[in-house]
């Protein structure tokens, strides 16, 4: 079930999540053992730093500019670009400006 988001109404997913000042700021939609859907909001030069998941991990740039690092290669994000991030893969999130985004693992 999805939670924390209002249902049957039109929504600009970036304004779901608001920026904090010096913070990663997330909100979690849903979540289960075989998906989990967050929105994330960096502020800049805020990370989430290396780390794996068990999941493929599926980023849409909802705001901003990204840098989203897999296996040591940086790629930048803009508004509307996605990336997956193979599972087991070492990756890393870092808003180069603000940035928001969508997150969606699919385990």
């Amino acid at each position: 079930m999805m939670k924390n988001i209002n249902k049957a109404e039109v929504l600009v997913l970036k304004d779901e999540v608001a920026y904090q000042e010096g913070q990663v700021v997330s909100k979690t939609l849903a979540q289960n053992d075989a998906l989990s859907v967050t929105l994330f909001a960096f502020d800049k030069d805020e990370e989430i730093s290396t780390h794996e998941s068990g999941g493929d991990a599926f980023v849409t740039c909802l705001d901003g500019v990204g840098r989203i690092t897999i296996d040591g290669v940086e790629h930048e994000l803009h508004e509307g670009e996605s990336i997956v991030m193979p599972a087991k893969h070492p990756h890393a999130v870092y808003g180069k400006e603000q940035f928001k985004m969508l997150l969606v693992v699919v385990f």
